[in-house]
């Protein structure tokens, strides 16, 4: 039952992206009438909100609780000649700028993950801080959270993280180029012969950071201590913020939630095939730089492939794949949150079936395990051999415990093993079952604790197409984990009763309400020992 390890998670990279952008026709309706349904919070500028950075002056706003200031330029905004460049510092302003209001958001078609937009003008971010703190007064840790959406949409805008601020800290959320504007790779567009290209996304990341450094003082902010956290893509960016030279000294601390999908990168070589054919499909076969920036916004989203635009080993951003550099010790070495959730591969089979894809049966379980892992007959009758149907409670529920170990659970405990030969390293599993979906419609089989299912139990989610109400012990463990999320970002230790992960113990926290527990048989669980074997 060989197979190429690498190989299954680039097709479970079909799955991430493909699948959200086609449900977007389907949420549209929803993610309208939701929008409307939910009251803004009150908002108001006051004349003490005012803070004056390296670019400029700002009046932010009011919001209870927290100071929010929104649509605040981190970099110039990348378009005619600066497309497909690395990010540019942002123009200065003069006079008190209003950063009461989200900017736009980076292009992306609609989806159940994220609001279209063609505005190319998007590389903004919000901070929220605990009212009244400014410098010099305030030395408060900073978090500074990356959107997931499959690196092909999302935005910042949807997050909002008062709960975690109300701990004493301070929160960014940030913007950065997806798609084929984000991760294209394309010869042409390199700086030089022989250059590399891609990663623009993750460049525009450590311009974001690079804002942190030189502007969050202002703002009550310590910038020498500065968590950097994600979830889905962006938890596999914060993985590769790690391994990043470029990102050396621009965080202390990194939490990554999902984001461990993805651990061998494509060579820019391969990269820059996969530019080369989108290229010629826009009609700029000639491989012009000019033809490339030329194109609307809308062309370039319109002929995205969804699971073409990843990191990729460009020799400037990334030297090289981040299983490897994690495994070497070659990354910046700082505490870290790693984890990922029990029924991950759940939202996924629910998406192809929402999709029109026929619903996975004891009839064609096998064939679905071929297809979404792209092996042999013979090999998908071994893995449905170590998934019987008669352990499982349907098929499709079958299939998501296939899709959830092989290609998000097993290759956490692997980066958690690396990470903790050489950093202190702290694992969890989000464990409730009975989360709240908020992003895709019922199906016919629970969604468990599905893929992004952890993220509203740590902020407030907003332009989701479905609510989702937290009961009396779910809310208990959302206090929890906003109280571990903020303490790594104080301390560098999540709390006493989680211990570090080490080879031997393995132990984790088990995110499960109304309290966490400790747990050691994730491994055994997630059939981790049957993965290596078969890699």
């Amino acid at each position: 039952m060989a197979k190429n390890g690498s190989t299954w998670r680039v097709r479970a990279g079909v799955r991430l992206g493909a699948g959200a952008i086609a449900l977007g026709a389907l949420v549209a309706g929803a993610l309208a009438a939701h929008a409307s349904a939910v009251p803004a919070a009150p908002r108001g500028p006051g004349p003490g909100l005012v803070v004056t950075t390296a670019g400029g002056t700002l009046r932010g706003t009011s919001a209870g609780r927290t100071d929010e200031f929104l649509g605040i330029p981190y970099a110039a905004p990348p378009v005619g000649p600066l497309r497909w460049q690395p990010p540019q510092p942002a123009a200065p302003w003069t006079g008190i700028r209003d950063a009461t209001a989200f900017a736009p958001h980076c292009p992306q078609p609609p989806s159940a993950f994220g609001v279209a937009s063609t505005s190319e003008n998007c590389l903004y971010l919000n901070v929220y801080t605990p009212p009244g703190t400014r410098a010099p007064a305030g030395n408060l840790p900073v978090m500074v959270w990356i959107h997931g959406g499959a690196f092909i949409a999302g935005e910042s805008d949807d997050y909002n993280p008062a709960g975690l601020v109300r701990h004493g800290v301070i929160v960014v959320t940030i913007n950065y180029r997806l798609g084929a504007l984000g991760f294209l790779a394309d010869a042409a567009l390199a700086s030089h012969p022989g250059g590399s290209s891609g990663n623009y996304g993750l460049m525009d990341q450590q311009a974001a950071l690079r804002w942190v450094q030189a502007n969050i003082r202002q703002f009550g902010g310590n910038p020498r201590n500065v968590t950097l956290s994600g979830e889905s893509s962006g938890g596999l960016s914060v993985l590769s913020q790690l391994v990043s030279p470029g990102a050396r000294g621009l965080f202390s601390r990194a939490i990554v939630e999902s984001g461990t999908y993805d651990l061998t990168q494509a060579t820019l070589a391969t990269a820059e095939t996969a530019g080369q054919a989108f290229a010629a499909k826009v009609g700029c076969a000639s491989q012009s730089a000019a033809c490339l920036r030329a194109l609307p916004v809308s062309t370039i989203v319109d002929n995205e492939d969804f699971a073409g635009y990843k990191p990729d080993i460009d020799g400037t951003v990334l030297t090289q794949s981040i299983g490897p550099a994690l495994a070497s010790g070659q990354f910046n070495r700082v505490p870290v949150i790693n984890g990922t959730n029990r029924d991950e591969w759940r939202l996924f089979v629910a998406q192809e079936q929402l999709d029109g894809a026929p619903p996975v049966t004891a009839a064609n379980y096998q064939a679905s395990i071929a297809a979404l892992l792209s092996v042999s007959a013979t090999a998908a009758t071994a893995i449905a051999a170590e998934y019987p149907l008669s352990a499982y409670s349907s098929p499709p529920v079958a299939l998501g415990a296939v899709g959830t170990d092989e290609i998000f659970a097993c290759p956490a405990l692997t980066v958690d093993e690396s990470l903790s030969t050489y950093v202190p390293t702290y694992a969890y599993e989000f464990n409730d079952r009975n989360a709240p979906e908020r992003y895709l419609a019922p199906v016919g089989f629970p969604y468990g604790a599905a893929h992004e299912s952890e993220v509203q139990y740590l902020f407030t989610l907003q332009n989701t197409p479905f609510p989702g109400v937290l009961t009396a012990p779910q809310q208990q463990l959302a206090a929890a984990m906003k109280q571990y999320w903020t303490n790594l970002a104080k301390t560098g230790s999540p709390a006493s009763l989680w211990p570090r992960f080490d080879r031997t113990s393995q132990q984790m926290l088990s995110l499960v309400p109304p309290r966490p527990q400790v747990e050691t048989g994730f491994a055994a669980e997630h059939h981790c020992a049957f993965w290596a074997l078969a890699s």
